[in-house]
């Protein structure tokens, strides 16, 4: 696939999970995943970082605010503490951070601080320098979309070469979608799967769809163009929705790629979605050990 280089956001303060995200960034929360047969935890942002590899991806920026620097020790390889965890018998678990470390040391992997928490496009701004003149895939670094294979990924950066589309969006059906981004669109295929955004709307009071937006993208560098023109909203930020519209509305070529049956995307926004994915996440790495068990 094309696309080789990822944007990572994880710049955000996490408030609705305070006290416990003062101090440890909501990316850094833990769900469950499965390694070498052991169901253990892992941060959502090495989750993130592990799927995005698995397709291909071997360029990675985080955008990082204060008080992140955890993520940049997180992924910096510590070869004695695997050492330890051998001496000690904990093989399995050596493995698992043996299995990261490689992934590390076979990527490069860059850090853009972004000094006041002024919104997701303008984090998304930061990576500019980074980007250059190519496409790129840019991943929210408090989600985490569950899917075989990492599919979504595979059919998301499809799409956008198939079409030679300014931008791909990953989108899902929601009961209740006021508290995200809200797209419009028409399909393009015989399934209803692949939509061409008609009109894209940041958590309307009144939503026009019941289709909602996942804040995984790929974008031509264009983007930056529209993050640029856009004006700060009422709490002063600047958001990545208002720029796809623009985009949209400039007649760029834009395009959701929905969600299939039996994947699912973890939200650890708050507490209450933080607890039901740790619960999704166990029960989808209990099913990978079963099936593996059975085959």
């Amino acid at each position: 696939m094309g696309v080789k280089k990822a944007v990572i956001t994880a710049g955000g303060l996490g408030t609705r999970l305070l006290p416990v995200s003062k101090e440890i960034p909501k990316e850094m929360l833990p769900l469950f995943s499965l390694s070498n047969g052991v169901i253990g935890l892992k941060p959502i942002v090495h989750m993130v970082f592990e799927n995005l590899f698995s397709v291909g991806v071997r360029e990675f920026c985080f955008i990082v605010g204060r008080g992140k620097r955890v993520l940049e020790d997180y992924f910096t390889p510590d070869v004695g503490f695997v050492d330890l965890l051998q001496n000690k018998g904990l093989g399995g678990r050596a493995e698992c951070l043996k299995e990261f470390y490689s992934m590390v040391f076979e990527s490069k992997i860059f850090f853009i601080n972004q000094p006041v928490p002024k919104g997701f496009g303008d984090a998304v701004l930061h990576a500019e320098p980074f980007v250059g003149d190519e496409s790129f895939l840019l991943h929210a670094g408090d989600d985490v979309v569950l899917s075989r294979n990492c599919d979504h990924f595979r059919r998301l950066i499809g799409v956008f070469e198939e079409y030679d589309a300014d931008a791909t969006v990953l989108i899902e059906e929601v009961e209740d979608p006021r508290a995200y981004g809200v797209a419009l669109g028409k399909a393009v295929d015989n399934y209803g799967n692949v939509l061409r955004l008609t009109d894209i709307v940041e958590k309307p009071e009144k939503p026009p769809s019941n289709i909602a937006v996942i804040a995984i993208y790929v974008f031509k560098p264009k983007i930056f163009n529209y993050i640029r023109m856009v004006e700060p909203d009422s709490r002063g930020e600047i958001q990545l929705t208002h720029a796809v519209k623009l985009m949209i509305d400039d007649g760029g070529e834009v395009y959701g790629v929905k969600l299939r049956p039996g994947e699912k995307r973890l939200d650890v926004g708050t507490p209450r979605t933080y607890w039901s994915a740790l619960y999704e996440s166990y029960h989808w790495a209990l099913n990978q050990l079963l099936s593996r068990s059975r085959g």
